[in-house]
């Protein structure tokens, strides 16, 4: 936060004629003459203005120059930033200059040639202050341009006629002003009142104008505004910190970061310059060190981190063409390229590049809680509430070894780590049992000797006060979570650090790859602490009955601890579980079962969403994986926290109904046995109900609506659609299209019934019907009656992923319906909506094709692994249709951009796809169709 120039308004002059009060800077990104040459542009200004006899002309000739000195000095800056992607400083503070010529010679203008005033009176007298980010000196391509006009007393007409004609030619080179015209009393006067209005005068910068009224301004602001009123301006700035965060999702991993608002960027930085030079007067953050607040480490932490973040910003705003503070995924993959960043280590250049984000944004964290400690013990700001509130409510004893200062745990001195290194571990684990911070100088001194934890790799003491941390207080998220950001989860466990800050570029994974295990672990304790029972009955109760908890933390903490590498991470995972978990205390019989939750973590959750968990095959075959109950209970629970710390709104009630569905029926196949689970009695029992719930139907007719389906019917339907297809169905003429929409909140879903008369593509021609109204397919089973109707049953949800609300679905049913008979073709009425949007263009999703015979007793099943878009099913199911393949069935699971739709499919005469020739050429079709889709989409 070096400033562009000094303070200072009484600077010394040099030779330079046309801007007599400040030399030329030598620290830009290239020579100043390049960007601009300000001998050479006041001469270029004059000619100009005496080829014009007219106040209008000269401010149209003075623009005219201006605008062709701002383009060519832009450009000069973005070439050479492009040769330098990552000199930050030295583009900041050429923008700023680039701006002082522009605003100095627009000025210069204004106050000699429009409104020459040879005799200026006392209250004629005006300063040009610069203030906020520019008075810092610091410009992104598209920042502001804060200016005061400061006056001794309240501005003249002609004062008034300066700054109107100036503010108009910045405005004609479309540079966005912001401005206020005041004396030094109203700034001090606003200043008191307004906290932003002080912080931008914090940092103000004279340009041009009266010298003397500019020195009184800044003698004033220290005297008579600043000085005495530190604590409240701390105060403020904190508060208007957790405002701002709130605002932008008060997480650091955040996929999509601000970079200028966000936790952990630049505007963290900045208000920690602000509040050291508020409090410690400095003109430099590395005066900090000086005054013993930051080590030389952390000051470069501080450079590097401010440096990185710029550059971001910086290219970010180049990119777009305009002011752009959100790193959106498509803007990551551009400014990855622009800073260098290059594909490699099985990950690509846009993961890198986001793991040096977030780790820089863990720095900015760590350096926010060291100035605002040293800012507590000098007096200027209260403890946080949280401390007050964890000394209310949790008065523990602290143990021996360490102390509480001021409301934070600490040691009594550093060689306490250095003797016995144990007692960084022993630290996080009291810091969790007796509710108190950890000191930010006990987390410095831990930080700067992560060796020692290194060292305690295997040791069965460090093992045991691990666990224990996360296994005996309740709530181990905190603690792992500062133990991350330090540094010691990834000395710990150096495969750890690996993942750390580790993003991983899509739309489905909220989190960095270590706060979504540590999200996953927060979520598991909330379980064992009886907090959602109502929402996870099954984790909850199987908690309550007793599983091995230290298998579960275990394979948790490592479950996705083999990402960002080239091999298979539930694979890689399993062999660095393997080794890991003996290091940290577990038997082998406990390795074991943390290796196979590893390996197969995935296994429950691509069951339930990726197969028809209502064929008796898939949970067969599910069942002889798992093979105990034991390790169905562990493998549920794991799922379970594994699905909902994926992000915010991932879990929902059809995930809860296919993994409950799942566990119920494994459970039940693995105590009774598989024949528990055969199609012939889920089909009686399916028939009891169904004349259950029909009891104003009389014999004869139920007689014929039992036998009118084949046994996959029963199996493969609730009660409530079985009813819904017997309503539909009865009395049906030939030429009929029957439609039943009705909520299913328990699957957040709504599920549309269809019946009609049986004819080759009717599944593809609904999924059309049902793209075309927006809804999101998420399940769909289709049938053929004996007597050669169709019921298909399918779950759709609202672009909100959320069943439709009851009063749209009379206008929604009209839609299908015309769709249905014709009225609309839904291939042409799609194509406006078949698009990917711009935002979401950078992300690449291989397609996959596979074909499993062993899956289905009676279906092939054809599982196609590609990038989503709003018409792919309708593609997909067209193109088999016009294969003559039957689709019995599709199951639809979404990871953000990337989707899953599975078919159960049969050739036209009831068989299997086992030719090899067969399935390549129906793949073949199938990638046309994808290829094409995704070309259209890009129109």
């Amino acid at each position: 936060m070096t400033p562009l120039q000094n303070h200072s308004a009484a600077a010394a002059p040099d030779d330079d004629t046309a801007f007599p009060h400040e030399t030329v800077p030598d620290d830009l990104i290239c020579p100043a003459t390049d960007i601009v040459d300000r001998s050479d542009l006041r001469s270029t200004v004059l000619k100009a203005l005496g080829a014009t006899d007219t106040d209008k002309g000269r401010r149209a000739a003075t623009v005219a120059v201006l605008n062709e000195v701002n383009k060519a000095g832009r450009m000069k800056i973005a070439e050479a930033f492009a040769e330098a992607p990552r000199a930050a400083g030295q583009m900041t503070r050429s923008y700023s200059y680039l701006t002082d010529c522009l605003v100095r010679e627009a000025f210069f203008v204004a106050r000699e040639v429009l409104h020459p005033l040879p005799n200026p009176t006392e209250a004629e007298r005006m300063s040009l202050i610069a203030v906020g980010g520019y008075g810092r000196g610091e410009m992104a391509p598209f920042s502001d341009v804060d200016l005061l006009f400061l006056t001794p007393y309240k501005i003249t007409a002609w004062t008034e006629s300066v700054i109107e004609s100036m503010l108009y030619i910045l405005w004609d080179l479309k540079l966005k002003v912001g401005h206020a015209s005041r004396t030094v009393k109203d700034c001090l006067r606003l200043g008191k009142e307004d906290f932003t209005i002080r912080t931008a005068l914090l940092e103000h910068r004279f340009l041009d104008g009266d010298t003397v009224l500019a020195a009184e301004l800044d003698q004033r602001l220290w005297r008579d505004l600043f000085k005495g009123t530190e604590a409240e301006f701390v105060e403020a700035k904190l508060s208007e910190r957790e405002t701002r965060l709130k605002k932008h999702g008060g997480q650091r991993y955040i996929v999509e970061p601000n970079v200028k608002e966000g936790k952990g960027g630049l505007r963290d930085l900045q208000s920690l310059y602000w509040i050291a030079k508020y409090v410690r007067r400095v003109k430099d953050v590395s005066m900090l060190v000086d005054l013993g607040v930051f080590t030389q480490d952390e000051f470069e932490n501080f450079t590097t981190a401010e440096a990185f973040l710029w550059a971001v910003r910086g290219h970010m705003h180049l990119a777009a063409g305009r002011a752009m503070e959100q790193l959106t995924f498509d803007m990551q993959a551009d400014v990855a390229q622009r800073m260098g960043f290059s594909d490699g280590g099985g990950r690509r250049a846009v993961e890198h590049f986001m793991q040096s984000y977030f780790r820089h944004a863990t720095r900015v964290g760590e350096l926010t809680r060291i100035l605002l400690t040293d800012l507590e013990e000098q007096h200027v700001k209260t403890e946080p509430a949280l401390i007050g509130l964890l000394r209310r409510t949790r008065n523990f004893r602290i143990r021996d070894g360490f102390v509480l200062k001021n409301g934070r745990l600490d040691i009594p001195e550093p060689s306490a780590i250095f003797d016995d290194p144990l007692n960084i571990l022993r630290a996080f684990q009291e810091a969790l049992r007796s509710g108190n911070l950890l000191h930010p100088n006990l987390m410095r001194l831990i930080s700067a000797n992560l060796d020692l934890v290194r060292q305690l790799e295997g040791d069965k003491d460090a093992a045991r006060i691990f666990l224990n941390t996360l296994l005996k207080h309740g709530n181990p998220e905190r603690a792992l979570r500062r133990m991350n950001e330090i540094g010691v989860l990834g000395a710990f466990i150096p495969d750890f650090q690996t993942v750390v800050a580790m993003m991983q570029f899509n739309m489905y994974h909220a989190y960095t790859v270590d706060e979504h295990i540590i999200q996953c672990i927060s979520h598991l304790a909330q379980i064992e602490r009886g907090e959602l029972v109502e929402e996870l009955p099954i984790a909850s109760g199987i908690l309550k009955e007793g599983v091995n908890r230290k298998v579960l933390y275990v394979a948790l903490l490592l479950h996705d601890i083999g990402k960002g590498r080239d091999e298979d991470h539930s694979i890689l995972g399993a062999k660095l579980a393997r080794k890991i978990a003996p290091r940290l205390g577990l038997t082998k019989k406990e390795r074991d079962t943390v290796e196979w939750l590893v390996r197969y973590h995935l296994l429950m959750s691509d069951m339930a969403q990726k197969r028809d968990i209502a064929d008796p095959r898939t949970v067969r075959d599910f069942a002889k994986a798992v093979k105990t109950v034991e390790r169905l209970d562990l493998l549920t629970v794991l799922t379970v926290c594994d699905i909902r710390g994926v992000g915010p709104n991932v879990w929902n009630n059809w995930k809860a109904a296919l993994i409950r569905a799942l566990y119920r029926q494994t459970k039940r196949a693995l105590r009774e046995g598989m024949e528990a689970i055969n199609r012939e009695e889920r089909g009686t029992e399916a028939k009891r109900k169904l004349r259950e719930a029909l009891p104003d139907w009389s014999t004869k007719d139920l007689r014929q609506e039992v036998a009118r389906h084949y046994p996959a019917y029963w199996q493969g339907l609730h009660v409530t659609a079985h009813v819904d297809f017997a309503n539909l169905l009865k009395d049906i003429s030939d030429d009929e299209i029957q439609i039943e929409l009705t909520p299913d909140d328990d699957r957040d879903a709504t599920r549309a019934c269809f019946t009609m008369a049986d004819h080759p593509g009717i599944f593809s021609r609904i999924c059309g019907a049902l793209a075309l109204v927006g809804a999101n397919i998420v399940d769909a089973r289709s049938y053929t009656t004996k007597d050669g109707y169709v019921t298909a049953a399918f779950w759709i949800q609202d672009i909100e992923e959320s069943p439709y609300e009851a009063r749209r679905l009379p206008r929604l049913k009209t839609m299908i319906e015309k769709t249905l008979a014709g009225e609309v073709v839904a291939r042409e009425a799609l194509a406006p909506k078949d698009k990917i949007k711009k935002r979401e263009s950078a992300f690449r999703v291989p397609t996959s094709i596979t074909f499993d015979n062993d899956g289905s007793e009676i279906y092939t099943i054809i599982e196609v692994d590609t990038r989503d878009r709003p018409g792919l099913l309708f593609d997909l199911t067209r193109t088999l249709a016009n294969a003559n393949i039957y689709i019995a069935s599709a199951v639809i699971a979404t990871y953000g951009e990337q989707v899953v739709d599975t078919f159960y499919v049969k050739d036209m005469f009831g068989l299997k796809f086992h030719s090899t020739p067969k399935q390549n050429a129906i793949e073949k079709k199938l990638r046309e169709a994808i290829a094409e889709g995704f070309e259209r989409a890009h129109t």
